[in-house]
């Protein structure tokens, strides 16, 4: 067997592979006469069937599939010994005239290889990360919602500004017809809340969906529409009353304290802000890190310049996936995906570069933690190290949840490595104002 490649550009190549009959003939000869023991023929006893006539039955058929074989195992091992980095799958080129009578055979294989580039992370302008703090609007906030949760329902007859009420929005048309609870301070502007005060159980309110609430977003949880409809809604809805109810703001005591953090952990509304503060500020930081992740791959991508071998991508397209392509369509699919592709070859490049290949004691040690945290929640926070050990070996052995494991370790990682190599400067900014500059 030959193997000889020529190089087209410096992202195309065409790999040849010369096979003789030396190569299959002795593989071919047993598998036919593993064949002839067993083939079961009428007219001949098992064992007995002329060789022959075993070679014209499945001579071909053997040969095919073992000259493949060769071919698959050759490339394979070629990439590997030429150290070729190669996008997508070799691509056999077209042999209408090949010839399986022949003893010698000759197969081409187009590659696209993979493009040389460098990176650099510290580029002249420098990415926001942002410092998401829990302002004192917020905390007092949830501190107002916290005693409302444990606060007492008090009945009411009629509505008031303060009053939580249920009912059924319905529109015909749309198909809406959700139960939910409201408060007055969720409507927007000055008209909307005074059709409900002093409306009592069983009076109908008719609203328009536009501007009614101050965030838009409030009517894909109270109308249950989808996202997209829930922008630019402009319908009529009636709200039946069914209960109005008023809360009782719980104390602030220790005895709300105790059940909200367990007993002593805090004891003063000082505390408590603090608690709600440094909770929030958690939480928020997994938020931010998203958002620096976002940035700086947008900023890798823009960045780092290097051409694809697209002609071939698309071509592979064709064929990859469950179902063929047209040209069209593998086309539209490559420019679908490019930003992605080239993506995926910079984040190799980085974690090759930096050594961040995620371990297998880096997957465990990960799994153990997220166990740790989770039976936490429920109480647990002394298990076993035997019951910590089954579990994870447990989830390890899913490979679905190892590949979303991995994807993890590799976010943290790579976030680590942008804090210490990109040129990022902070930004102090409160969750709503976040919340307003990047998702309303």
């Amino acid at each position: 067997m030959n193997i000889t490649r020529e190089n087209i550009d410096a992202l195309n190549a065409v790999v040849k592979v010369d096979i003789a009959k030396e190569d299959y003939s002795d593989k071919v000869e047993k598998i036919l006469s593993d064949y002839r023991k067993s083939a079961n023929i009428p007219g001949f006893r098992k064992g007995h069937v002329p060789m022959g006539m075993v070679k014209k039955q499945y001579g071909k058929a053997v040969l095919v599939d073992e000259v493949n074989k060769l071919l698959q195992d050759a490339i394979g091992k070629y990439l590997v010994e030429e150290k070729l980095d190669v996008l997508g799958n070799p691509l056999p080129k077209p042999q209408d005239d090949l010839d399986w009578n022949a003893d010698a055979f000759s197969f081409e294989f187009e590659l696209g290889l993979a493009p040389e580039f460098d990176i650099k992370l510290k580029g002249k302008k420098a990415i926001t990360q942002y410092n998401i703090v829990a302002d004192d609007k917020m905390i007092n906030n949830q501190v107002e919602n916290i005693q409302k949760q444990y606060g007492k329902i008090i009945s009411q007859t009629e509505v008031t500004k303060t009053s939580e009420i249920t009912g059924k929005f319905t529109n015909e048309e749309k198909g809406i017809e959700n139960v939910a609870t409201i408060t007055l301070d969720k409507l927007k502007g000055k008209t909307n809340p005074k059709k409900f005060i002093g409306a009592k159980v069983g009076d109908v309110i008719t609203l328009k969906t536009k501007s009614l609430f101050n965030d838009n977003h409030d009517l894909m949880t109270f109308l249950k529409v989808s996202h997209d409809d829930a922008h630019g809604l402009a319908i009529d809805v009636n709200f039946e009353v069914s209960e109005i109810n008023e809360r009782e703001l719980a104390d602030l005591d220790q005895e709300l304290f105790d059940k909200l953090f367990g007993e002593g952990a805090v004891t003063s509304v000082t505390e408590l802000k603090t608690k709600i503060k440094e909770d929030s500020e958690k939480q928020f930081a997994q938020q931010g890190d998203q958002k620096l992740l976002n940035d700086v791959t947008e900023y890798l991508i823009e960045n780092t310049k290097f051409d694809l071998p697209s002609t071939f991508l698309q071509k592979w397209m064709q064929t990859a996936g469950e179902e063929p392509m047209t040209e069209a369509q593998a086309k539209e699919e490559y420019e679908k995906s490019e930003k992605s592709m080239r993506y995926q070859l910079i984040e190799g490049r980085l974690i090759a570069e930096h050594k961040l290949q995620v371990q297998f004691e880096d997957l465990k040690a990960h799994a153990l933690e997220m166990i740790k945290g989770q039976m936490a929640q429920f109480g647990q926070m002394n298990p076993s190290e035997k019951e910590l050990e089954d579990i994870a070996a447990r989830i390890l052995s899913n490979q679905d949840e190892v590949k979303r494991l991995s994807e993890q370790l590799t976010s943290q990682k790579l976030l680590g490595l942008y804090k210490t190599e990109a040129n990022l400067k902070t930004k102090e900014i409160t969750y709503d104002d976040f919340v307003k500059e990047f998702y309303s």
